[in-house]
């Protein structure tokens, strides 16, 4: 039963990262911030090929796939990018319930361009992410009484949207490439990119700037992605995927605890109604 230990692992450290990744990112630029941390994400991406002993597979890769694992790269580098500026803005616990909707958006997309079938259980799991995504981003209002900036909310759904192309640029022109070597790709893409968006908006200078804390948890957001990689490569190793990704998608609620305990961010009863909903669509999505 090892392989649980390392299914609940992949949830725990995925859960973790966006905690880390707000910590990390308060006081520096959101996209100077993205372009340290891919650094570690790297590392960790092509140990992934190694481990899983894809790498000779790097010269069977045709131009169109190699054209859309780019185009997938970029799709995933701005979502990356839109998400830690959403972290930086909003709260943890409204943030990533809209990042989860990607889900939502890939099937609906699927069904749009793709032509793809959409099940039953599907459309229970679509309403109910739908529905609780937006029970968790009620408006909430300040001390004061007015409405907090709502700002991080076009960010989160541009990192959605952007998430859930990366699924549709993979379902339409990436065959045959082991999933891993096709994830290292795209983090070369996205790292490239994220690097010339920090020289094209001139934040480069803000390197010399950073705090210790800020690296530490930069790093630490970076090595938490890439030890929920290697937990999930893991668990699917010796457990079932019908079990191993529904531990996975539970993520989200390690991180509406985590960021309880360590930000303080509270959970409105409205907000609870939502979360349970968010697990349940998500559970029926895999029936």
């Amino acid at each position: 039963m090892l392989w649980l230990c390392f299914a609940v692992g992949s949830a725990f450290f995925a859960g973790i990262t966006a905690v880390l990744a707000k910590i990390g990112i308060q006081k520096i630029n959101s996209t100077l911030a993205t372009a340290i941390r891919t650094v570690v994400v790297l590392v960790f991406s092509w140990l992934m090929v190694f481990i899983a002993g894809s790498q000779d597979q790097i010269s069977q890769i045709t131009g169109k796939t190699l054209c859309f694992l780019v185009l997938s790269g970029l799709s995933t580098g701005a979502s990356w990018l839109c998400y830690f500026k959403a972290l930086q803005l909003g709260d943890v616990n409204k943030v990533a319930p809209i990042d989860k909707s990607s889900t939502v958006l890939t099937i609906l997309l699927a069904f749009i361009l793709l032509g793809e079938p959409i099940s039953i259980p599907q459309v229970f799991g679509v309403l109910g992410i739908g529905i609780g995504t937006l029970l968790m981003i009620t408006k909430k209002e300040t001390e004061e009484g007015k409405p907090q900036n709502k700002s991080w909310l076009l960010f989160a759904f541009l990192s959605a949207v952007f998430a859930s192309l990366t699924s549709i640029f993979g379902k339409i022109g990436v065959e045959n490439v082991e999933s891993n070597l096709g994830t290292a790709i795209r983090t070369v893409v996205v790292l490239v990119m994220a690097w010339l968006m920090v020289f094209v908006e001139g934040q480069q200078k803000g390197i010399k700037t950073i705090d210790r804390k800020s690296w530490v948890f930069l790093f630490l957001s970076g090595i938490t992605t890439g030890l929920s990689w290697l937990c999930y490569y893991r668990a699917l190793q010796d457990g079932p995927a019908s079990i191993v990704v529904p531990i996975d998608k539970l993520s989200i609620l390690v991180t509406i605890i985590f960021s309880g305990v360590v930000l303080k961010e509270r959970l409105s009863r409205k907000a609870g109604v939502g979360l349970l909903l968010i697990l349940a669509g998500t559970g029926a999505m895999l029936l």
